[in-house]
């Protein structure tokens, strides 16, 4: 009866250890376990806090709230870490134009945007993986950004895929989208795609020959 009674706390103090000795996270790095995300602020050997982000707020953001959970969490829930070893992510933005739109004319502007919020990350970025390969077998071929075309419902949807840091996405999705924005108000024959309904003409509008 005692054992099962204490069974919380020895699990407790076994978590500690395991995160003392493991080390699958540690002071300052940003994980998410479970459902619950945030930068870890505190280690007992009870409990550990994380300053919570996402939840209602959008984009990795802190909400300020402090989450306290058991270190016996570490044996039944994955834990994901955003800096550990390798600091960055991969984040993905999608911008969806019409399909009487110069696409290709978009995937060149957008590359030329990303590539400028790029520009001098990748030395830095491949010292990291250097240093972070023989723990975890880290390997990328690539760290330049890209520009992926896909064809949707409502048109040809770019996503652009780039490394940032991990507290940096929202920040950086804000400034890409802003240079988009301004880029695209001045190309004539690029607009940006929405839901919408229309009617087809196949005489008028079709193929000649169809």
């Amino acid at each position: 009866g005692l054992a099962i009674a204490l069974r919380d706390p020895i699990v407790n103090v076994a978590g500690w250890l395991f995160i003392a000795a493991r080390q699958p996270f540690s002071i300052g790095d940003r994980v998410q376990i479970g459902d619950v995300a945030g930068d870890v602020v505190d280690v007992g050997i009870w409990t550990f806090s994380l300053l919570e982000i996402g939840n209602w707020v959008n984009d990795d953001q802190s909400t300020g709230r402090i989450i306290h959970l058991p270190n016996g969490v570490v044996f039944s829930k994955a834990i994901a870490s955003y800096t550990q070893g390798f600091d960055h992510i991969w984040n993905e933005i999608g911008v969806t134009v019409t399909f009487e739109s110069d696409w290709q004319k978009a995937r060149t502007v957008l590359t030329e945007i990303v590539w400028a919020h790029s520009a001098g990350a990748e030395d830095a970025m491949q010292e990291q993986l250097k240093n972070t390969a023989p723990k975890y077998m880290v390997h990328y071929t690539h760290l330049t950004p890209i520009v992926w075309v896909t064809v949707v419902d409502i048109g040809v949807r770019l996503d652009i895929r780039y490394l940032c840091p991990a507290r940096r996405r929202r920040s950086s999705a804000s400034q890409i989208w802003s240079d988009v924005l301004t880029r695209f108000s001045g190309e004539p024959g690029i607009d940006f795609a929405y839901p919408t309904q229309r009617f087809f003409d196949a005489r008028a509008e079709a193929k000649p020959g169809m």
